[in-house]
């Protein structure tokens, strides 16, 4: 499977972003999905994922305010960010995983990861 992720850009604090990855190749609806982030001098943290049945799971610093959702047919996942603030400016990547959802908060878990797409929030 290839992933290719898209909609990042820059917004204001508040503001709303759509993030979207797009998958190719593989049986998309045999993977969970995870997006990760990365901001600058800092490690790659788990933001959110879906399973193949469609459960959701968020990292407690966006819960409430991101959403993560996924469209087999399209093969697609989407990540609908709300209240944006500064500290959620990073590069985010989107990637798939064959790991129990125990394990989706973890980055070794996932085996295939997009190019990611830049998210900055300004003040």
């Amino acid at each position: 499977v290839q992933l290719q992720a898209s909609g990042g850009g820059l917004v204001q604090a508040g503001g709303s972003l759509r993030l979207s990855c797009a998958a190719s190749g593989g049986t998309f609806r045999n993977y969970n999905m995870g997006w990760f982030r990365q901001a600058p001098g800092k490690e790659r943290e788990f933001v959110a994922g879906v399973t193949r049945s469609s459960t959701p799971l968020y990292a407690d610093s966006v819960k409430g305010r991101f959403t993560v959702s996924r469209e087999n047919g399209q093969k697609t996942v989407n990540l609908q960010m709300n209240s944006l603030t500064p500290e959620d400016t990073a590069v985010y990547f989107c990637a798939a995983s064959n790991s129990v959802l125990s394990a989706l908060r973890t980055s070794d878990s996932y085996h295939t990861w997009g190019q990611g797409t830049q998210v900055t929030v300004s003040s």
